[in-house]
């Protein structure tokens, strides 16, 4: 397929402090994605004829620009990363959504809820639409699966056995998982995990929050499988 490059939005105009443009006018929202397709359409059957028409305003990267969503969701499929993220789900974590969105931005072959089926997508800011969710209801079941997959089950969290993510050679096939936010990995998900990662702190908390420590361990994937940079 030959793709096109997509009409750039223009940028919004200066705002003052008061809520005003820099000449007295007053302050217009920024429009975000782009409008109708300008010229000819393209041709092809990944484009979406009502977004040409009507502009796309989603959150995708301008490669994706006007494409159907199920276009855009084959041609990450394509090219997904070999790793899995998973996070327990026993008390409505808010941070699922932005480990969806982070999973999404890393290319995580699937993100696994463990526990609760329903989860709070705010966070996710739609991208659960193009990554790949599948639920477990229980641990057992969850590493059950892992063992079918060949995947090495990889717990992040601070536990006296914990090796630090910095030096451990993560595995290529393997599955991340995290905790709920104040708990962290139940002592069934640490038992069946192949290793405990911790990630090294240099300041007065005692831990970060599971999204953000998940976009740490995914980027340590990123960077060792990715662009080859060996551990320490």
């Amino acid at each position: 397929m030959t793709d096109l490059p997509p009409k750039t939005a223009l940028p919004a105009p200066a705002v003052s402090p008061a809520g005003t443009t820099a000449e007295g006018e007053a302050e217009a929202k920024p429009e975000v994605g782009v409008g109708p397709w300008e010229g000819e359409w393209p041709v092809g059957e990944h484009w979406d004829p009502d977004l040409l028409r009507d502009g796309d305003r989603r959150n995708v990267v301008d490669q994706y620009r006007y494409w159907k969503h199920e276009a855009i969701v084959a041609d990450l499929d394509s090219k997904r990363h070999d790793f899995h993220i998973a996070i327990e789900n026993w008390q409505h974590d808010l941070n699922i959504g932005t480990v969806v969105r982070t999973a999404n931005a890393f290319l995580a072959k699937e993100v696994h809820i463990i526990g609760r089926r329903r989860w709070n997508r705010r966070g996710a800011m739609v991208t659960d639409r193009y990554q790949h969710v599948r639920h477990h209801p229980t641990v057992e079941e969850f590493v059950q699966w892992a063992e079918g997959e060949g995947l090495a089950v990889i717990g992040i969290d601070i536990f006296p056995d914990s090796v630090p993510l910095e030096t451990y050679d993560l595995p290529k096939n393997c599955v991340l998982v995290f905790g709920q936010e104040g708990p962290g990995l139940t002592p069934e998900v640490h038992d069946a995990a192949v290793a405990t990662l911790s990630i090294e702190q240099f300041g007065s908390t005692r831990s970060m929050n599971a999204a953000s420590a998940a976009a740490i361990a995914m980027h340590a994937w990123v960077r060792r499988h990715v662009f080859q940079q060996p551990v320490a």
